[in-house]
């Protein structure tokens, strides 16, 4: 039976992903800043034995190693990293504010940083693994009110090319998901908050991706199972953009 690890999981794609993978009858462990909302998850799918839930808020990294000794301790092994959780704030590079900077980091690059240090070393050791990066078209440059929040997804890249290139001789397999204009919980509420509905969202969404819609939260599951499925044993440092053709 196959552990994932999810950094995040409790919300949009990355608890889709925990269903799925517990469908397939893996053990998940997942996690997030509300206790709460991450024990009725477990509560709610019925799944106390093949799921755990680990506390954890991501501007800090104090807990990260914790996550990952309370996973090996209750599942054995981790045989894939899903790194799903990520802010996106609204911010320009001339009108970014230090801590907006040190959030966007420390959550999105920072805490999978660390994180990985540690569930690398335990894949090593089990010569085997698959790490799944969610990385965005901000990627190649970004639009210009998301500064940092490109510099932290093109950073993700360059990890999973690295992890890739010097960590396959043990097994260890990385690739990065580019996942399009997704109505997430945190898209939406973003969006609520500058007076956008979800389907005036949708409206616009539709004019600007070729495709013809925005994501759905369901869009982007598939390409994920595969990566940590066996059939995707010898994929490594491979890109794979869910974006209906939309190009930033």
């Amino acid at each position: 039976m196959k552990t994932v690890m999810i950094l995040g999981g409790t919300k949009g794609v990355g608890n889709e992903i925990l269903k799925s993978c517990l469908k397939k009858g893996y053990n998940v462990a997942f996690s997030g800043r509300d206790q709460t909302q991450g024990h009725k998850i477990i509560e709610d799918l019925q799944s106390k034995d093949q799921l755990y839930f680990h506390e954890i808020d991501l501007n800090s990294i104090n807990e990260i190693e914790n996550f990952h000794t309370k996973t090996i301790e209750k599942f054995g092994n981790i045989d894939a990293l899903v790194i799903y959780a990520g802010i996106t704030p609204v911010s320009s590079l001339t009108n970014t504010e230090e801590e907006i900077y040190d959030q966007v980091f420390n959550v999105n690059l920072k805490a999978p940083y660390f994180l990985i240090k540690h569930v690398l070393k335990s894949m090593v050791e089990e010569n085997r693994g698959s790490i799944i990066f969610f990385g965005s078209a901000h990627m190649d440059y970004g639009q210009e009110d998301r500064t940092a929040y490109a510099l932290t997804k093109s950073a993700l890249y360059t990890l999973s090319n690295h992890i890739a290139h010097h960590y396959a001789k043990y097994g260890v397999r990385s690739n990065y998901v580019v996942m399009g204009w997704t109505n997430t919980e945190g898209e939406v509420d973003l969006r609520a908050s500058e007076g956008i509905s979800e389907q005036a969202l949708k409206n616009k969404a539709k004019d600007i991706i070729p495709m013809g819609r925005m994501l759905n939260r369901f869009d982007p599951v598939p390409a994920v199972m595969h990566f940590i499925s066996d059939e995707s044993a010898m994929t490594t440092g491979s890109l794979i953009r869910i974006t209906g053709g939309e190009y930033i």
